[in-house]
């Protein structure tokens, strides 16, 4: 099982939702080079996480990985906390 552990896609987000049961939904932004004009844009994409036991809240820095499918729409885990909100 090691050995496919590296081959694992991991992504960092933010947490933008957290009010269903046992899943977050995590907002990724990567900055891509314009084809054309070379400036950098930022684009972003939503991913509905696995979080079981609740412990990642709104504004929350996590890291996500690929796992295999979970619902019709979830097939990504937190794996852990990587900033706390500064949301009070």
């Amino acid at each position: 099982m090691a050995a496919t552990e590296g081959l694992t896609r991991t992504l960092t987000g933010r947490v933008v939702s957290d009010k269903r049961a046992k899943t977050v939904t995590v907002l990724v932004e990567r900055r891509v080079q314009h084809e054309l004009y070379g400036k950098y844009i930022v684009r972003s994409k939503k991913y509905s996480a696995h979080d079981e036991d609740g412990q990642y809240h709104l504004g929350d820095l996590v890291e996500i990985a690929e796992s295999r499918p979970i619902s019709k729409t979830k097939s990504w885990v937190v794996t852990r906390l990587l900033e706390k909100s500064r949301l009070v």
